[in-house]
């Protein structure tokens, strides 16, 4: 049965080619979603090595964060973008678990987030998980927690309201937007653990500080760090 598998897997290769999702380029042997070019000239940020970043700096006064990091830069004209949305916006959640299982290979091997308990994927508000079919965050968390050997938590923190795409909205707005939006559920899930929250894109960082806040009020005796496997150079001040 192996036999025929394996052969039936090689005709299908030879006529629908595996692809790198982010330049394109069928993938060699031993690649898996992306070739070796892409992996080593990704842009990677290495923030997860550092306690002090641009993106635990987004927090400072904010939200009492443990730590933050960001993975990749999100690099608007490259093919980094078009992988991102793949998986936000094309069904490409396979994509999303992969990068997942990626930075928590990072974030594992930093020492800085040794002693996460549980991660906690930005919940999706139900009508727009329904419209997706899925919320590619938690494919992402699903990644990380089994790099990090801990539990996934899906359950205890959702969206009440469903706000409008950050995206459309000036910076100005975007905390308006999202205020209120979370809530806590089964609050004693989460009491006295140190929870990694877990979002794709963060932009002016205004969705993922709400969300921590949210846990940090329902949860008091709780621990927060923050980790979004893409971040914005243009909203952490670095492309000046």
């Amino acid at each position: 049965m192996s036999i025929l598998s394996d052969l039936f897997g090689d005709i299908a290769a030879l006529f629908f080619p595996r692809r790198c999702a982010v330049c394109g380029e069928p993938l060699s042997p031993g690649e898996r979603m992306l070739c070796t070019l892409c992996r080593t000239t990704a842009p990677l940020t290495g923030y997860w090595r550092e306690a002090d970043n641009p993106v635990a700096r987004k927090c400072w006064g904010v939200v009492p964060v443990e730590h933050a990091s960001g993975f990749l830069f999100f690099v608007h004209s490259s093919g980094w973008r078009l992988l991102i949305h793949g998986f936000k916006y094309r069904g490409a959640w396979r994509t999303a678990r992969a990068m997942g299982e990626w930075y928590g290979r990072c974030l594992s091997e930093s020492g800085l987030y040794d002693d996460i308990d549980v991660v906690v994927p930005l919940p999706l508000h139900p009508f727009k998980r329904c419209r997706r079919g899925y919320n590619q965050s938690e494919y992402i968390a699903e990644g990380i927690a089994a790099q990090l050997g801990v539990a996934l938590e899906r359950r205890c923190v959702y969206r009440r309201r469903n706000t409008a795409s950050q995206a459309l909205k000036p910076r100005r707005e975007r905390a308006r937007n999202v205020e209120g939006a979370f809530a806590v559920r089964h609050a004693e899930r989460l009491a006295g653990r140190h929870i990694l929250l877990v979002d794709d894109v963060m932009t002016t960082g205004s969705t993922l500080l709400s969300c921590a806040g949210e846990i940090l009020r329902a949860v008091p005796d709780c621990r927060i760090s923050l980790a979004a496997l893409a971040v914005s150079q243009r909203e952490l001040g670095l492309d000046r």
